[in-house]
């Protein structure tokens, strides 16, 4: 069994859509749109089989007073230290928030996290 894909709902549809690919190499499908829903999503690609669905429904709004539980972060992998901090320091010189800097985890990976425009938790990866 393996994980296909990531669902996120969203406000902010465009801004993550272009996160997603300028800053991990994601590569955009056409958006699709279901008037009668009130339904936007985009399927963004990445190497491998797995990719991330964003999602915006009119209806739909995050509360961040409300306490959730859920998803706790995900992680993409880059191809070895260096790039996770070279990626580190781009998104940084960019303006997100970085929430955990560059370093050596207990199970012996390399990692950092960066919140994306939303606030949900990416690690930047490789082992």
């Amino acid at each position: 069994m393996k994980i296909t894909h990531i669902a996120i709902w969203t406000e902010h549809l465009e801004e993550l859509r272009d996160f997603y690919c300028n800053y991990f190499g994601g590569q955009c499908g056409e958006k699709y749109t279901n008037p009668g829903k009130r339904f936007e999503s985009y399927h963004i690609m990445f190497e491998g089989e797995c990719h991330l669905e964003l999602m915006r429904r009119s209806d739909i709004n995050g509360d961040p007073e409300s306490d959730r539980v859920g998803l706790a972060h995900f992680a993409m992998a880059c191809t070895d230290e260096s790039a996770v901090d070279s990626l580190t320091e781009r998104l940084r010189a960019e303006s997100y928030q970085i929430v955990g800097e560059p370093r050596r985890t207990g199970e012996g990976s390399y990692e950092s996290v960066v919140a994306d425009p939303d606030g949900n938790l990416v690690e930047i990866t490789c082992c």
